[in-house]
This record gives C-alpha cells, structure tokens and sequence, in this order.
C-alpha cells in the first residue's frame, strides 16, 4: 500500500493532481464532518445524457485517485436540481403541448409526459438513477424538491435572508442594468398557481425569515423556508455548498467565468468554498453544446444501448 500510495502522490495525471488539492484543504485536520465530500449537480429539465455521465465519471475518478492517497473516508452526491422551473419544452420528448401548459411549474410538479412516474421531474430522475446504478456509481442521490421542502435548507436560507444585501451585491455586479431592476436572489413560489415566480422583491424581513412581492396585483408575504421559495440557480450553487460543506465539485468550461459568484457567495455564508475543475463541453454533430432542455444530446437510453452493443461485438 505504502508503494502504490507513494505512486499515487507522484503521479502526474490529472486525477491525482485533483485529488491532491483536495487533501490539501485538511493538511492540518480531519473534516469536522467526518468524511470528503465529492458533489455533482444535475438538472432534469430533460432527459439525462452522456454529459451527465461525464461529470459523474470524472469526479468519480478525482474521488477514487483521493481514496489510494489518504484514509479520510468520502462521499459521493449527485444532487438533482428538480425544483427549477420547466423554461421550455425538450423537443425529443412526447406530449408537446401538455408540457406547454405546465411552464414555470418545478419539474417535479410538471405531469410525466410518459405517464410513467409522478411527475416530469420524477421520471427524468429516475432515468439518471437508473443509467448511473447500471455503471455501478456510488453515490447519494439528492432532490432539491425534498431538499428545500424537507426544512434541510431552511439554516442556509434563513442566513441568505439575513444576508440578503451582501448576496445581492455580489450578484448585481454582475447583471446588466436592466437585470439588475428586477433582479432577486429568491423566487417565490406561487401560493395560486404553484409557479416559480420571477418577480421583483419588494422586502426581506431577515428578522422573521420572509419576503414580500408582489403577485397579479396583490401584496405576498411568504416564510424563505420549507419549500415555499427558492435561491436563484447562481445562488443556489454557492450556497448549496455551504450548506453541505462541498469539498469539490468540477463542471463544465461555460460554467466557469461564475465560479467567483458560487465562491463569494459560499463564504458570505458562512462556508469555504470548495475545490473546482472545469472540463471541456460535448458538442453535438453540428459542433452546438449539448443541452438537455433542447434534446439534442446523446440520451442514456441511446448511451446504454450503444455500450451493450459494443459489448456483444
């Protein structure tokens, strides 16, 4: 062991490289939390395709690389980003015009269009599920819905709360001025019609955990905690790692000119941000990014009958 170890903290390739920043980050003491925490984000607006399994797999290899250089245990969480609300319809699933109805719905309120499982959301998690159990990933699953509702999020919410005009600083420098007029770092969500709602904040109350805006002409006053609002997706990935304490987390290059929102963010709550790596995106056949909310990527299904394929060649 103390051979293959001494290799690994040599080697050059780039997972240990990773691996090795992260140990980094406890040269002086062991996480307080007991373990290393590896995190991947993923968004069901559509069905899950190869990109997924990109980041899952790569970070998977940055996790296994840490495991052969230290004896701190780790884990692995996939956290499913299934409280967004649907902004359009994937143009590779059925029941087009039903979809169409539920916009701004959160995709685990929007109808599964395969009538398979209770919601939109619910059907492409269980893909994503399915596609990372049949690699054999370890890993824990995390839905935002659950994880906003449940009261897991309430703490960090009611920090963003009292922390409201420091979060939005950091956010307005970064929006156009028209962006920043209407801009808030919390979506209400609907208490009618169930929608996330992107409308201006006319106050937060940090002393009792609220906000207040305006809805179809009436004045709304919702708590920030158990699912009734959520953070922006920028704020939500900052402070989604202070709330998990997330020790690394890699995605792709586009995402990368916001890692300092995500970071400040983290530590205007009181968390240390945590490791990043970006890597390049997957294109499709026309060069364009793959996209789940447009469909036009290599889905699991077609990814799992390819590789079982392969394997019978």
């Amino acid at each position: 062991m103390t051979t293959l170890r001494d290799a690994a903290m040599r080697s050059k390739a780039w997972p240990f490289e990773e691996a090795r920043r992260v140990l980094k980050r406890y040269d002086k003491a062991d996480p307080e939390k007991g373990f290393v925490l590896f995190e991947t984000g993923y968004g069901p607006s559509g069905l899950p395709h190869i990109g997924t399994f990109g980041e899952v797999a790569r970070t998977t290899m940055i996790r296994r690389a840490f495991e052969m250089i230290s004896d701190i245990p780790t884990k692995l969480i996939c956290f499913s980003d299934d409280m967004d609300g649907m902004r359009k319809v994937p143009d590779n699933v059925p029941q087009q015009d039903m979809l169409r109805q539920h916009l701004q719905l959160p995709l685990t309120s929007v109808p599964d269009p395969f009538g398979t499982h209770a919601s939109f959301g619910d059907h492409n998690n269980a893909m994503l599920r399915r596609f990372l159990d049949t690699f054999g990933f370890d890993y824990e699953f995390i839905s935002a819905t659950e994880f906003y509702r449940s009261g897991r999020f309430d703490a960090t919410l009611l920090d963003a709360a009292a922390r409201y005009d420091a979060i939005m600083e950091v956010m307005l420098a970064s929006l156009r001025e028209e962006r920043q007029q209407t801009y808030s770092c919390f979506l209400p969500i609907s208490p009618t019609t169930g929608r996330v709602l992107y409308v201006p904040i006319k106050h937060v109350d940090a002393a009792n955990g609220t906000i207040t805006f305006d809805e179809d002409g009436e004045e709304l006053t919702l708590p920030v905690t158990g699912g009734r609002v959520k953070l922006q997706w920028k704020p939500d990935f900052g402070a989604r790692w202070a709330a998990l304490d997330v020790d690394f987390e890699m995605y792709g290059k586009d995402h990368s000119t916001n890692t300092p929102i995500y970071d400040g963010i983290c530590e205007i709550l009181g968390g240390r941000k945590p490791e990043h790596f970006t890597y390049e995106l997957f294109l499709d056949h026309h060069g364009q990014k793959i996209s789940k909310s447009k469909g036009n990527g290599l889905s699991i299904d077609e990814w799992l009958t390819y590789a079982a394929t392969e394997s019978l060649s």
